[in-house]
């Protein structure tokens, strides 16, 4: 099944954690590590109360508040996409807004891992990412990382499909797999450029 099959036919739970196992991957962009998104994962466990989505939202938010500065450099365009992805979550845990999000992410968090490839920031690639999610990938120009992304992000919504909220601790280890990959990417890319 695509990913964006997946996603249309996700529930709140896995939309919500779609989205924020993008932004998870690239929270070093922003300067957050391993522990900086755990307590909003924690919020989508069975037993979180309705309200925790939220309050651990602009929690995160005020942690990652701060853009780094924009000096046109491939890695400050990264950064403000993965700011977009945080400052457009939802506050509210509805099945609509979180199925926007979750596409939303899952495109920048594409377009993000193809800047940090090599690719021009403001190189058109919307049809290739778009194809991508829609599961035709043959003969795509997807990078390396995009396409370590592009899995990630369909393993994601599996496992929540496939066990509920049961997933969730897979979930996040293919999070946490995905952010290590992309901070040594940032790392290679800093000692080549700097």
């Amino acid at each position: 099944m695509s990913l964006v099959e997946l996603i249309a036919r996700a529930d709140e739970r896995a939309l919500a954690a779609s989205g924020m196992a993008c932004l998870d991957r690239c929270v070093p962009l922003l300067g957050g590590d391993d522990e900086t998104l755990r307590p909003l994962w924690g919020s989508l466990a069975e037993d979180a109360a309705a309200g925790e989505w939220a309050e651990r939202l602009e929690q995160v938010r005020g942690k990652l508040d701060a853009v780094p500065g924009a000096d046109g450099t491939r890695g400050a365009e990264a950064a403000a996409l993965a700011h977009r992805m945080l400052t457009t979550a939802p506050a509210e845990r509805s099945a609509a807004a979180l199925r926007e999000w979750a596409h939303l992410c899952s495109v920048t968090a594409l377009r993000i891992h193809r800047i940090l490839d090599g690719g021009a920031p403001d190189e058109d690639v919307a049809d290739a990412i778009e194809a991508a999610r829609a599961g035709r990938t043959a003969g795509l120009p997807l990078s390396p990382l995009g396409a370590a992304e592009l899995r990630r992000q369909t393993t994601v919504l599996e496992v929540l499909a496939g066990h509920g909220p049961a997933g969730l601790r897979r979930a996040l280890e293919v999070s946490t797999e995905g952010r290590r990959v992309l901070a040594a990417a940032l790392s290679r890319r800093n000692r080549r450029d700097g």
